[in-house]
């Protein structure tokens, strides 16, 4: 007793040494720290639901969404109900993990479905987005999470194009095609060190067809380039060359396309200049500066958070959805709908390839129709005349015969008498005595065309 007595004396003594405002301070922050009164006139579900985002604050997840359902399971009719599904969904996404994620992706899905038309259902589906872009992996891994963030990222952007939030989703989207480009690139990389041109151009055609904002295009338009020049096809590789002057032309390699395109007596192109202004724009572009903790944190951390992705800043990212549809026309044209002749000077008509080509940052695309047939190949004769008959040489008037479908002309018992008329199919003979007989260099059947073609098609592939 005696010293309890003497350690409480210490203490006021010890306190009365303290300053006046000193003593003050002291009092108001225990005054501030003690809980708040609970407000009695308060509806039930408001504290709930108050009480939840609070435990959710302070990591307390759990309990916060156990309030959570607890409000969602005995007031179904609150104003809160909403809000309540949404923050459980966010609950689950802020306490990070693989199936949190999981959990907070089926929330934020089941809130657009029940409430599409609410203010918060764009920033759900954005959610959906973020989430698959939190568990991507890197360029050389799995690329599930990826695709599904690029496709959700798409739908932000078609299904709310005036949201406040579209230039957030424009750059994460830009980032997640420049983390699937480059696992491409280097796909199609190791395959051109091994001399594997076929596999290599498969790769790198993919990568200049769907993602004109990536940051080595011009690199794998040079690389195409090479494999075709090297299979003596330089009027396909000249197409790969002309794009990278046209569509890259701050790039290093565009001294080297044009001394190819000369070599091969090809007109060299003018640079575009929405794509010079885009290029101009991405140079000065300000981007975040590597630290120091990063690099070692890219060994362990499986996400492409902690690796270097130079993606784009500026420009329309790709917003068509992924499909195989890689034709010979694409390899014919450098991947795109544009009129770029591959078949030299004097290309053989007959086969024309006609594709689609988009200018980097713009996403607009434009030509006129590209002539892609090889020099090798005759052009087709034309085709026959089905009003000539068989006496005539071809392109000559034709023969005064009755018409194909001409009436049948009407017996006196009511039957019909055949029709003299002659067919395309079975031309009848020549009445006149003095008819030539028929050309041998005449026009040739359909059949033996297509046939031609195949094989003139079958020439341009390299391998």
């Amino acid at each position: 007793m005696r010293r309890t007595l003497l350690a409480f004396t210490g203490l006021a003594v010890l306190f009365s040494s303290i300053p006046a405002d000193a003593q003050l301070g002291i009092l108001k922050k225990k005054k501030k720290d003690a809980p708040a009164a609970t407000d009695n006139s308060a509806a039930p579900d408001k504290i709930l639901y108050e009480r939840a985002l609070v435990d959710i604050r302070k990591g307390r997840h759990e309990v916060g969404r156990l309030n959570l359902q607890t409000l969602i399971n005995t007031y179904p009719d609150s104003e809160y109900l909403a809000k309540a599904k949404l923050a459980i969904a966010d609950s689950y996404y802020k306490e990070g993990g693989t199936a949190n994620l999981t959990q907070a992706i089926a929330g934020y899905k089941d809130f657009i479905v029940f409430f599409p038309f609410l203010p918060e259902a764009p920033y759900a589906q954005i959610q959906v987005a973020m989430t698959h872009f939190k568990e991507m992996e890197k360029p050389d891994r799995d690329k599930t999470e990826a695709k599904a963030a690029e496709e959700e990222f798409q739908t932000f952007m078609v299904k709310y194009p005036k949201d406040p939030l579209v230039p957030k989703a424009e750059q994460h989207l830009r980032i997640v095609q420049e983390v699937l480009a480059e696992g491409e690139y280097r796909i199609g990389y190791y395959y051109y060190t091994k001399g594997d041109r076929r596999a290599a151009a498969g790769r790198l055609l993919s990568v200049t067809k769907r993602y004109p904002l990536y940051s080595r295009s011009d690199e794998t338009l040079w690389m195409l380039g090479d494999i075709f020049e090297k299979s003596e096809k330089k009027e396909i590789a000249s197409v790969y060359y002309a794009k990278i002057v046209r569509s890259y032309p701050l790039s290093p390699l565009v001294g080297d396309a044009k001394g190819k395109l000369v070599a091969f007596g090809v007109p060299v192109p003018q640079a575009d200049p929405k794509a010079l202004a885009w290029m101009q724009a991405e140079a000065s572009a300000q981007r975040p500066k590597e630290s120091f903790v990063s690099k070692p944190m890219a060994l362990i951390h499986p996400g492409p958070g902690h690796e270097r992705v130079v993606a784009a800043t500026t420009g329309t990212p790709q917003m068509e959805q992924e499909s195989d549809t890689t034709s010979m026309a694409d390899v014919l044209t450098g991947g795109g709908k544009s009129t770029i002749g591959a078949g030299g000077s004097n290309p053989a008509p007959g086969n024309t390839a006609v594709v689609e080509i988009a200018t980097p940052g713009t996403g607009a695309t434009g030509g006129s129709t590209v002539e892609a047939g090889d020099k090798g190949d005759p052009p087709p004769p034309p085709p026959p005349d089905p009003n000539a008959t068989a006496g005539a040489p071809a392109g000559s008037s034709p023969a005064a015969t009755p018409a194909a479908d001409a009436p049948t002309a009407a017996t006196t018992d009511g039957a019909t008498a055949p029709s003299t008329a002659t067919s395309a199919d079975q031309p009848a003979a020549s009445a006149d005595p003095n008819a030539k007989p028929a050309d041998p260099n005449a026009a040739t059947p359909a059949k033996e065309s297509t046939s031609k073609k195949k094989k003139g098609i079958k020439k341009i592939i390299p391998w």
